[in-house]
């Protein structure tokens, strides 16, 4: 078992300085560009795969590391760049993490290399778990699987919201109801392979921040999959919801974990990563302003006023990197969060994310409220990390539930 340590080796530190090499040098440039055009960065895409930034082999290889920190290190050096590009390379993951979590090894070795297609052709994938109706409420999805024996299919239909890469996707992962009556226990995840009949992009949403990113609802209409595309397939499903049922029969209050749950779980460090890539961009843009401009004859730097929230801002950054190394390593090493410590990491990391880079546009002025500086785009990007997979109120709750033991509402 690997120990807890707060330095990287030196294989890390070459990763590291690579994406950062790659994010200064290709990310950065084409940021505001793909902020205002809202549109998915193909081309910045494909640079990564041809650099093997984004690839299965590369994100397998991070995924692995018995550290645990490989992955919220490049979530970091890639949100460090843009939060919308960033976004854009990494969004397959979410659903490549659904399919390892969930999924058998032919499953994974079938579909996950499908995700990311290849140098020439890449392609990405999209999780769809949120619901119009159905966001934190994970209980309240409608979307049906229905099973029919006959044909060895299942037919699924809802709408899904929310999904990154959703209707541009080559795979989708959707998760959806197969047993009502077993609330967010019955709920099953299913891979809908490219081209498949029923499956279309709803509405585009146009967002406050991660622009570059494609973000869409995706629409079931009698969509018909295989059943060997069930994750984890269907004597595994029948098993679980079996015994979802006799702890409902027994009154036993067993947990049994569903798909969409076991995903987030497994995620939410490395968005609490992503957020410390940009408040860690936010905090370096404004600490070289505050060292470069003058007033009264000075660097504003030389006031405690100024001084004084950057030393904040940057004893915060540290403290959410250390919450998110922590959680990952203890995931990677097999370690329980006996206090909902992913939970707290992502918490304390979103909420890092919008003060930094809201005092970050405030230490720079004027200039700071202007698209001439990219602590702008900073700050609209920073308020969906205390949004998206699990708002910063359902880590609190998550928090609260852990410590306490009781069923706080």
């Amino acid at each position: 078992m690997a120990e807890f340590s707060f330095e990287l080796n030196d294989d890390q530190k070459q990763v590291r300085d690579w994406l950062h090499g790659f994010a200064a040098d290709v990310i950065r440039p084409a940021a505001a560009e793909w902020d205002e055009r809202e549109e998915t960065p193909w081309p910045v895409i494909q640079e990564a795969a041809k650099v093997g930034v984004y690839s299965l082999d590369f994100y397998a290889q991070q995924y692995f590391d018995p550290t645990g920190l490989s992955i919220p290190m490049v979530m970091e050096e890639l949100f460090w760049g843009d939060a919308g590009i960033g976004l854009s390379i990494v969004g397959t993951g979410l659903a490549a993490v659904g399919v390892l979590a969930n999924g058998t090894d032919e499953q994974i070795g079938t579909w996950i290399p499908q995700m990311y297609g290849d140098v020439d052709d890449v392609k990405v994938a999209a999780f769809c778990s949120s619901e119009p109706d159905a966001g934190s409420d994970v209980a309240a999805m409608r979307t049906r699987a229905v099973y029919d024996g006959a044909n060895d299919e299942w037919v699924l239909n809802g709408t899904k919201t929310w999904a990154t890469n959703g209707g541009i996707a080559n795979v989708h992962v959707v998760v959806a109801v197969v047993d009502p009556e077993a609330g967010s226990k019955g709920h099953a995840s299913f891979i809908v392979p490219p081209g498949t009949p029923g499956l279309s992009q709803g509405q585009k949403f146009k967002k406050h921040g991660i622009r570059a990113s494609h973000t869409a609802e995706v629409v079931l209409e009698d969509v018909r999959v295989p059943g060997h595309c069930l994750l984890g397939g269907k004597e595994k499903l029948d098993e679980r919801l079996a015994r979802a049922r006799e702890a409902r029969k027994g009154g036993s209050g067993e947990r049994v974990k569903n798909a969409a749950m076991a995903t987030f779980e497994a995620s939410r460090p490395a968005v609490g990563a992503m957020a410390v890539g940009t408040a860690r961009a936010a905090y370096e843009v404004a600490l070289d302003y505050a060292k470069t401009r003058t007033q009264f004859g000075r660097p504003i730097i030389d006031n405690q006023g100024v001084a004084f929230p950057l030393a904040d801002m940057r004893t915060r950054i540290d403290a959410a990197r250390l919450l998110v190394w922590r959680a990952s390593w203890m995931a990677a090493t097999g370690k329980p969060f006996t206090a909902a410590e992913g939970s707290m990491s992502k918490l304390y990391a979103s909420e890092t994310a919008k003060q930094v880079t809201a005092q970050a546009l405030q230490l720079l002025g004027g200039n700071g409220f202007t698209r001439e500086y990219p602590v702008e785009r900073m700050h609209r990007d920073s308020a969906i990390y205390t949004i998206f997979e699990g708002t910063s109120e359902i880590q609190r709750l998550v928090i609260a539930r852990t410590l306490s033991g009781m069923p706080i509402r």
